[in-house]
């Protein structure tokens, strides 16, 4: 059991942080003078399939419905008509003789959205990671990152499969367009990425005022979030710490450029590591020379031993920060709250409750 818990941890780690990113450089800022001094850590990434990406950190709603309600029945896709060309989120020309409607998408942040724009019916395969919503689990399960098997994919016949831009087997990518079947590629880094991808993915499936909607509904959430944390006193806002990877892994943060730091900002608070870029490594010595008001945490919890939030307060010199002392540890859903999808808007709904439970 503890195997196949650190395991798991482990995925949710690697998914989050490495969330719909190509290779590319996360770099950690070294902290300021006045605390205790780093060198700056560099981490070259090989992207592997993810959403929080830890678990991924992405309820999608139907696009005419609130994002908290159940994905509505499916719709079939609309007569084929004029062919669809698009460019991808990697800068890649594709073209459709017809909306999709056979689907592999690797990606659990995409196949959420998939299934919020109500057309679940057309996933044929769905990554591994990938296990909401609950009628998601029916779907033939493919692998993905540097396990894609193409001879598995173009088995389920699809005419549309939905890549990120971290790594995958170019063998294997190369046999899938060999084969005649479209590849597109999505990669949200922020909550504007995320309405690109909605946005992609509809008009792909034919289901552009969908898609419209879904974006219209999650900006207007954010937006109602924004204007009453604008309300509250500065008195009772403060810094935040996103603790995405714990100890026992490694500590990582969320930094500058990331949908954290914008939901943090959203909602007055700051983030105690903005000067940190993307996902980045840090140390304990930087955590406790901040002293965050609160702390995130998106880790797992399987239902033995201390909970996150315990763990956390339980670390040898944690219990003098403000947020343990406060008893201000929000466990984030890390579902929610890492996959760059539509459950962002519930996640930072969630969060706004947590940092102001005395206000709607």
């Amino acid at each position: 059991m503890h195997l196949k818990k650190t395991l798991l941890s482990l995925t949710l780690v690697v998914l989050l942080l490495l969330s719909a990113c190509g290779p590319a450089t996360v770099q950690t800022t070294a902290p300021p003078t006045d605390e205790p001094t780093s060198a700056v850590t560099t981490v070259q990434t090989d992207p592997v399939e993810t959403e929080t990406e830890p678990p991924a950190t992405e309820t999608d709603p139907p696009a005419t419905e609130p994002a908290d309600s159940e994905p509505a029945e499916s719709t079939k896709p609309a007569e084929a008509g004029t062919p669809i060309v698009i460019k991808d989120m990697a800068d890649r020309e594709v073209t459709l003789e017809k909306a999709a409607e056979r689907i592999v998408a690797v990606m659990p942040s995409d196949v959420e959205i998939i299934f919020a724009l109500n057309a679940g019916d057309r996933l044929v395969g769905r990554g591994q990671y990938a296990d909401y919503p609950e009628a998601a689990l029916e779907i033939a399960e493919v692998s993905s990152g540097q396990e894609l098997n193409a001879e598995q994919v173009l088995a389920l016949e699809p005419d549309l499969v939905l890549l990120t831009t971290m790594a995958q087997n170019t063998d294997q990518l190369e046999m899938i367009e060999k084969a005649g079947v479209k590849v597109a590629v999505s990669d949200a880094q922020d909550i504007e990425g995320v309405y690109e991808a909605i946005k992609m993915i509809g008009t792909l499936l034919g289901e552009e005022e969908k898609a419209e909607a879904l974006t219209a509904d999650m900006k207007a959430r954010f937006a109602a979030l924004e204007e009453k944390a604008k309300k509250i006193d500065k008195s009772e806002k403060g810094t935040v710490y996103f603790e995405v990877s714990p100890l026992e892994f490694g500590l990582w943060t969320a930094g500058d450029n990331t949908f954290m730091q914008e939901i943090a900002t959203m909602l007055g608070y700051e983030n105690a590591f903005a000067d940190v870029d993307g996902w980045g490594e840090i140390s304990e010595e930087q955590v406790l020379s901040r002293d965050p008001d609160t702390i995130v945490t998106v880790a797992m919890y399987f239902g033995e031993g201390p909970k996150p939030d315990e763990e956390i307060a339980g670390r040898t010199g944690w219990d003098e920060l403000k947020a343990v002392k406060e008893k201000r540890i929000f466990m984030a859903n890390s579902d929610e709250f890492s996959r760059p999808g539509p459950r962002l808007a519930d996640g930072a709904e969630a969060l706004f409750d947590f940092f102001y439970p005395d206000h709607d």
